[in-house]
């Protein structure tokens, strides 16, 4: 499967960012194109500075609204992010439409924090934009929720992640949801933390689009995942896990019939899909999915029937509801691993909870603003007899 992927926002710039990265990695070592093209996009001039991965020419990081914020962000305000990425979306279109191969692109991702001002706003607006320009591609959203100590400690943020979940489910075809929070390692430096958090957000997507683009032989799945039963698969809510597990590179000849080996070989694919399980990238119920899909990837001769059937009859018992897609792709070396998607959700707490707090928001944001305006109008009437200088 090939994407354009859009980066908007420090976050969603950064994101990309890894999405470029993966590229550049599956062109080095397997020789497949999995990003068409890849963009930031930004109204601060600093971020996209900081970018290392995707081109430094003006259409791959493209800075918008700098007549309003100077080339220095809105300031969490995501109103104003959206209406200048509806000012400004055709600087993005335009740059979409100089992509080389862009004709032979499955879908767009669109990537940004909900919690910020930039991304936060511009996300859904380009969008919409997009989706009435190229009707026949799929738009998917990925959506990065805040921290915990963002939540708590900012009101503007639950408001502005409210705003942006709701706008994002109205207009793309799925909108990937990723909990910082589940990836947060406290030991580490904030830098350290984040690059790994974004490559980790990353990450479970490089087997998944590679899969279908294989083109050597003895590569190429008993059964291949391919863009129509991803596309076919992403609909509304969705999280996405990983798991893996390391195989030995070299074995001594040994009797694969033997019942001990043999079990150990399914246990261990089986504890790889319990791993993509509990590191889905938001906590909700696999019982909720309408769909679900899940790639076993590995060395060809340790992904059995046996295991393939195991792996079938785990997801049917925890999304009973759910028409399940499944796929092979025999390509890693010395590893196991396995790639799950849950769409169609049909309920999730977290996104629940963001909009009944920011719905109690919306009248208390109202009675601050009354007070202080009643309280600098009190000032003004206190200084009416002083005289001014100017």
């Amino acid at each position: 499967m090939k994407l354009v992927v859009v980066g908007f926002g420090q976050c969603g710039g950064r994101v990309a960012d890894e999405f470029c990265r993966l590229n550049k990695t599956a062109r080095s070592r397997r020789g497949i194109e999995i990003i068409t093209g890849t963009y930031a996009v930004n109204t601060d001039a600093a971020d996209l500075s900081g970018l290392t991965s995707i081109q430094r020419g003006y259409q791959h990081r493209i800075l918008i609204g700098s007549r309003k914020t100077g080339g220095h962000g809105v300031g969490k305000i995501n109103e104003l992010g959206a209406e200048i990425a509806r000012e400004d979306a055709d600087k993005v279109i335009d740059a979409i439409r100089s992509t080389k191969r862009f004709f032979e692109t499955d879908a767009f991702l669109l990537i940004a924090s909900a919690a910020g001002g930039t991304g936060s706003g511009a996300i859904a607006v380009m969008s919409q934009q997009i989706k009435e320009r190229y009707a026949d591609k799929p738009i998917y959203n990925l959506i990065v929720l805040p921290f915990e100590h963002e939540e708590t400690t900012e009101d503007r943020t639950v408001y502005n992640t409210a705003t942006c979940l709701k706008s994002c489910y109205s207009v793309a075809d799925a909108v990937f949801l990723v909990d910082n929070q589940r990836f947060v390692r406290k030991d580490s430096s904030i830098k350290g933390n984040l690059a790994k958090i974004n490559s980790m957000i990353a990450e479970p997507f490089y087997n998944l689009l590679c899969a279908g683009e294989e083109k050597k032989p003895k590569y190429i799945a008993s059964k291949v995942l391919d863009a129509g039963d991803i596309i076919q698969t992403l609909v509304g809510w969705t999280v996405i896990g990983y798991g893996k597990a390391d195989i030995p590179l070299f074995r001594f000849p040994r009797d694969r019939s033997d019942f001990r080996k043999k079990g150990n070989e399914t246990l261990k694919g089986i504890q790889t899909m319990d791993e993509a399980i509990s590191e889905l990238s938001l906590k909700c119920n696999p019982v909720d999915a309408r769909r679900a899909l899940y790639l076993l990837s590995g060395p060809s001769k340790e992904m059995s029937m046996d295991l393939s059937k195991a792996l079938g009859d785990y997801m049917r018992d925890i999304a009973p509801e759910a028409m399940i897609r499944n796929g092979d792709y025999p390509r890693e070396r010395g590893i196991l691993d396995v790639t799950v998607i849950l769409s169609e959700l049909s309920d999730l707490e977290k996104v629940r909870g963001y909009y009944t707090k920011s719905t109690d928001l919306i009248p208390e944001f109202k009675r601050r603003q009354e007070e202080t305006e009643i309280k600098l109008k009190a000032i003004e009437e206190t200084s009416k007899d002083i005289p001014s200088l100017l």
